[in-house]
């Protein structure tokens, strides 16, 4: 499989053609704005390899790693966290949890939170969306097509061994 330096790696290279990807599709800036820092936050923060123990990502998120250990002891590496649909969600799911968790802890010891009034923009809430979903498809299916080249490659070297 590949490292996450590589998986990270592929995905900065191909940030910029993405993002010129969208304007095309979408001239919008502040979509586009959006799209381009979503695809950043995902490929930095939000890397589908958070259900390994120890990985850069966690590392990346400084002294608040630990909160993705719970994560690890949930989801098997390459289990659902792995899903092209599935993937991201099941993070987004478990960041708002833990979110929730941390603000229902302010407000019981007495703090006071504030309340939104807020209208989504929903153009820009797929953008965000496109952002954050294409890292991880390009994750999976780097996974899938680096495993199906060593498949490839070792069922070749059988074969030239007469096995």
């Amino acid at each position: 499989m590949p490292s996450g330096e590589r998986h990270l790696k592929l995905e900065m290279i191909l940030w910029p053609i993405f993002v010129g990807g969208y304007y095309f599709i979408d001239p919008d800036w502040r979509r586009l704005v959006a799209f381009g820092l979503a695809y950043l936050l995902a490929s930095l923060l939000l890397t589908p390899d958070l259900d390994l123990r120890h990985n850069d990502a966690r590392r990346r998120w400084g002294i608040l790693g630990f909160i993705w250990v719970p994560y690890t002891l949930v989801f098997k590496h390459r289990g659902i966290s792995h899903s092209l649909l599935f993937g991201i969600i099941t993070r987004l799911a478990y960041l708002s949890l833990v979110a929730a968790g941390g603000m229902a802890g302010a407000y019981y010891a007495g703090m006071s939170l504030p309340t939104l009034a807020w209208q989504p923009d929903w153009p820009l809430l797929a953008a965000v969306g496109a952002g954050l979903y294409t890292p991880n498809i390009l994750h999976v299916l780097y996974d899938h097509w680096d495993t199906s080249r060593k498949l490839r490659r070792s069922r070749r070297v059988r074969v030239r061994a007469g096995r």
